[in-house]
């Protein structure tokens, strides 16, 4: 799972080194997934009115449901704290 947001990301941004993706489980069935980029590319990974996030999203829920996990992606760049 978090190899595929990985990929995702890093075909989106212009500094796709700088692209890191932190897994938290909650538990067994509740995922989260801190994706960072460089402050830079914020908002190619957000896009207009937050489409792509959007859609980032929805992949990865999907993607979630068929292992039957509840995933969630938190989007922030390299600057804040984890």
């Amino acid at each position: 799972m978090k190899d595929l947001l990985l990929y995702i990301a890093r075909n989106l941004v212009e500094h796709p080194d700088a692209v890191s993706v932190t897994e938290i489980r909650r538990d067994e069935d509740d995922i989260t997934l801190e994706l960072r980029v460089a402050p830079d590319d914020m908002g190619k990974v957000i896009g207009r009115q937050g489409r792509i996030a959007r859609e980032i999203r929805t992949v990865m829920r999907s993607f979630g449901q068929r292992g039957g996990a509840r995933v969630s992606v938190d989007i922030m760049d390299m600057n804040d704290a984890g």
